[in-house]
């Protein structure tokens, strides 16, 4: 992440930042999406771009950010299933 913020071709393309770090979330996401969705997410101002992030990245950084991700999305799942599992009783 810090060779992407440095590199002026690379600096203003990381998406926008809602919260300090957020960036480092769109990277992921950018890195870690299907091809399929590329297309509909490539010139959104919300979103990084995915082409430039691919040529400024190594099959390492990818892999470690399509892990980021995967992990990011399991454990937003596994709250909210807790959550509504708790709130129908199963744990008592």
């Amino acid at each position: 992440m810090r060779k992407l913020r440095k590199a002026p071709e690379t600096k203003h393309d990381l998406g926008i930042e809602f919260a300090s770090g957020w960036d480092i979330i769109n990277v992921a996401v950018a890195l870690s999406m299907l091809k399929m969705l590329e297309k509909h997410f490539k010139n959104k101002a919300f979103h990084a771009n995915v082409d430039l992030l691919y040529r400024h990245t190594t099959v390492f950084d990818r892999v470690l950010a399509r892990v980021f991700c995967d992990l990011w999305i399991f454990a937003g799942l596994s709250v909210i299933l807790l959550g509504l599992l708790d709130a129908i009783g199963v744990f008592d």
